[in-house]
């Protein structure tokens, strides 16, 4: 978005730039991306980023707060309350969407925030393949910054470790999902092995002795001691897996980040905080009368992934037809105009999103601002699961030249 790269990216843009960015991409993370990967970084203006980066921080600390965190605690379900919960989530995400502020400019709103993980190894090598694409374009061959908080690729890695590993060896810790090499995320699963050493695994395949979760490992049984947790519940319920143990037993590990924080922080707390860069949002049950001007809200389920079941333009029989016990369940949310600011050679306007990620280390006392992902679209839904057969969508990064 900042004017003068953009000219410079648009002018130099070919049809032979994607597949080739595209092609090194995929060779560089060892796998073929299987989902939408944008054709553009989005340029950062200082003034964007600076403001994004204000009220991410200003936003984690307000939820940080303990005596809030108590009250979101209510959101853990009973059959799901994880022992060993720690004082604050290793993992934190705040969504913004880029919009055209009071002042006339680019600024963010925030769509949903969670405390789980998210790409961060794969934003890593996606920043370092498009800093190699950039630098065959004069006027784009320079450094290229995703980070925050003063980090390098080398101290972000150091801190990424720090965090998911909490001073285990590699071996005694492993990112746990489903059937790993069929997740959409597999790409970042592979990115984060090269990152920290540790192995994508499937729950079922863990063995449970006592309070112990084993793995095979090259013929030997390896203690697992810590898990990068990224098993999404719901995926859990309607699979109807069997797992060798429960997350709601006492086990001998520790989690990067602990499975009740998926609960807690998330667009259950939206309601919550107190910050001009949300919008408004209240639970279905505490609204005493629905809003007559429905266009003007977006109806959200407050837990579920890439936007499934959302209504972007939701009816009144869409909100009657939630039972009134799971109407605790579902946001109203002020709608948010995007700008469509990203302009493509042919001159059309991208909107787009921009993910501001959080790392927090064993005993670090917060969450810290660490790099940021960005999705692109040209529809109504921002995820990479939309807009798939459209071009300039998808994941992407937000960059900024390093002085």
């Amino acid at each position: 978005m900042e004017p003068s790269f953009r000219r410079i990216f648009n002018a130099a843009f070919s049809p032979d730039f994607y597949p080739r960015y595209l092609a090194r991409f995929e060779q560089r993370v060892g796998c073929k991306i299987p989902f939408r990967v944008a054709e553009t970084p989005l340029f950062f203006t200082r003034g964007l980023r600076d403001r994004l980066e204000k009220s991410a921080n200003e936003i984690v600390q307000q939820i940080s707060n303990p005596t809030l965190i108590a009250r979101m605690k209510a959101a853990i379900p009973a059959a799901l309350d994880v022992p060993g919960m720690d004082a604050l989530p290793n993992c934190v995400q705040v969504d913004f969407a880029i919009t055209r502020g009071p002042d006339g400019e680019l600024d963010g709103k925030v769509v949903e925030l969670q405390a789980f993980p998210s790409l961060y190894a794969l934003m890593v090598l996606q920043a370092e393949v498009m800093s190699e694409m950039l630098a065959e374009i004069p006027g784009l061959d320079r450094r290229w910054s995703i980070y925050f908080s003063g980090l390098d690729r080398e101290s972000f890695t150091a801190h990424f470790r720090r965090a998911v590993l909490a001073d285990e060896a590699p071996e005694n810790v492993v990112l746990l999902d489903l059937d790993p090499p069929s997740q959409k995320t597999y790409p970042d699963f592979l990115a984060t092995k090269e990152l920290t050493g540790i192995d994508a695994v499937c729950p079922t395949t863990l063995i449970r002795d006592g309070r112990k979760l084993l793995r095979k490992v090259d013929g030997r049984l390896v203690q697992v001691r810590r898990i990068y947790n990224r098993v999404v519940f719901d995926e859990l319920e309607v699979k109807k897996v069997t797992l060798p143990f429960k997350y709601t037993d006492d086990l001998d590990v520790s989690w990067c980040s602990h499975p009740n924080w998926y609960w807690a922080w998330s667009k259950y707390t939206l309601p919550s905080i107190d910050h001009s860069a949300v919008p408004r949002a209240r639970t279905i049950a505490s609204i005493e009368r629905i809003p007559d001007d429905l266009e003007r809200y977006v109806l959200k389920p407050l837990f579920s992934f890439a936007g499934s079941g959302v209504k972007v333009d939701p009816t009144r029989a869409d909100i009657d037809a939630i039972p009134d016990e799971q109407r605790d369940g579902w946001l109203l949310q002020e709608k948010i105009t995007y700008e469509p600011g990203l302009i493509m050679p042919t001159g059309e306007g991208v909107k787009g999103e921009v993910r501001m990620m959080f790392l927090r280390a064993p005993g670090d006392a917060a969450p810290k601002l660490v790099l940021n992902l960005v999705r692109l679209s040209r529809g109504q839904m921002l995820g990479v699961d939309q807009n798939r057969d459209l071009t300039w969508v998808g994941g992407s990064v937000g960059i900024l030249p390093v002085d």
